[in-house]
């Protein structure tokens, strides 16, 4: 019995110390991995694991009798397998665009910034004409147009508006740019471009989200909002390093952690895939990493990879009953360029400056339950000189027109009543003087 024991011990010592062989390997890989950020496409990192491993084996293995000297190759050769999946693709690396949509021609527009975008008009219908065009910045801030958005854009056009919108270069159908030109500033000078591509005079904007960030940027270039008639800034970004670093509060709880899980394909569960965003999103990789190429990586990034960040964008209330806001095959977005434009703000110097000489007369949308840090949006309030309203959406998260209840139509009223100068449907709150109230009350 005493023999067994110990034979027993003995095989569970080589089975502990295997694995802790394996553990490491894989460690150093992952190390090896950041140093390189990723070299041709991970291989970099994975010979010089396999190298050391098969190197550190040798020498564990000289002193071994020959029918054992193979045992502790076996960690290194499993941990080689186990690595090798960082290293090979399982999608297209070079770009699939989404299909065309079936309810809207698209476009591509060659701007002057050397941008090529997809661009999506909807006509006014019905018998009111806005003599305005409106253009609508979705969010992303580099992801496609979601349908849910354009059921949106198109109950504006049936309200009269000549709408526009284009997915920014790199997202949805536009064509990718070289990584390192993925800024803020650029994609300020996108939206310029575009509106003096489409040639119509002053437009209306709307921006959203991300697309909130890039207008209320614009509004701080007098040679970009000069082309504007009025803007609403829907739930914001941050707008520069200053309000990017803000610790603050959101707005009333989210459905995130409530929501049901996400249905459907997920990049995050395949190694390559899990490894490369996860080391993006920690700051790890950079966005121009050599693990995974742009294109591959908008091929590989699926809607369910964003399941919680969409959840973050509805009411608690509305947890059950969340929408799906696009379909798998005009969903897009790529997460490095996304990430790079981010640090670009994180690296912006404070706008507020700027800023304050905005003259081009503006809107503030917020919702009760949104899930931006309330400081980003009450940044551009107390900033921006111009803004002539702020309409507090109750009863709706960080996506307000989501096609649940009214939603749609409430939104929609509240920013034709801005663009047409109408009395608002809603009290003018919070204002500038009510901002530290309203932040107290952690509204």
């Amino acid at each position: 019995m005493g023999a067994f024991a110990l034979r027993l011990v003995r095989l569970a010592g080589r089975v502990l110390l295997a694995l802790a062989a394996l553990v490491a390997s894989v460690a150093v890989f992952l190390g090896t991995l950041v140093l390189t950020d990723g070299a041709g496409s991970g291989i970099a990192a994975w010979l010089a694991t396999l190298g050391l491993g098969s190197a550190v084996a040798f020498w564990r293995s000289r002193r071994r009798e020959r029918a054992a000297r193979l045992v502790p190759f076996a960690p290194v050769l499993v941990a080689a397998a186990l690595t090798a999946t960082v290293c090979v693709p399982t999608v297209p690396t070079s770009r699939r665009f989404p299909p065309a949509l079936p309810f809207v021609a698209t476009q591509h527009w060659s701007l002057g910034t050397g941008s090529d975008v997809a661009v999506y008009h909807y006509p006014p219908a019905g018998s009111v004409r806005r003599p305005v065009p409106l253009v609508y910045l979705n969010g992303g801030p580099v992801r496609g147009i979601s349908v849910l958005d354009h059921r949106f854009l198109q109950l504006l056009a049936r309200q009269g508006y000549d709408v526009y919108t284009y997915e920014q270069a790199g997202g949805g159908r536009s064509r990718l740019l070289p990584m390192d030109q993925y800024t803020i500033a650029r994609s300020v000078r996108d939206l310029g471009a575009f509106v003096e591509r489409l040639g119509k005079g002053k437009v209306d904007v709307l921006g959203f989200s991300s697309g909130g960030a890039v207008l209320t940027r614009a509004l701080a270039d007098p040679a970009v909002s000069a082309r504007f008639h009025r803007a609403v800034v829907a739930e914001p970004g941050p707008m520069d390093g200053v309000t990017a670093k803000v610790a603050g509060h959101k707005g009333r709880p989210s459905a995130r952690g409530l929501a049901p899980s996400v249905t459907g394909p997920r990049s995050t569960r395949t190694p390559r895939y899990a490894v490369a965003f996860g080391l993006m999103r920690l700051g790890l990789l950079s966005p121009e990493s050599g693990l995974v190429g742009q294109a591959e990586g908008v091929n590989a990034f699926k809607a369910a990879d964003l399941g919680s960040d969409t959840a973050s964008a509805y009411c608690a209330r509305d947890a059950h009953r969340i929408p799906v806001e696009d379909t798998a095959d005009n969903f897009s977005f790529s997460a490095a360029a996304s990430l790079h434009i981010q640090q670009t703000v994180k690296d912006s110097p404070p706008l507020a400056p700027r800023l304050r000489r905005s003259r081009t007369p503006a809107m503030l949308m917020i919702a009760e339950c949104s899930s931006q840090v309330r400081q980003w949006e009450t940044a551009v309030l107390a900033n921006d000189p111009a803004i002539q309203r702020t309409q507090y959406m109750p009863g709706v998260g960080h996506h307000m027109w989501n096609g649940l209840d009214d939603n749609n139509a409430r939104a929609a009223a509240v920013v034709s009543a801005f663009l047409q100068g109408e009395r608002a449907p809603l009290p003018n709150y919070p204002t500038r003087e009510q901002i530290p109230a309203f932040l107290g009350d952690h509204r």
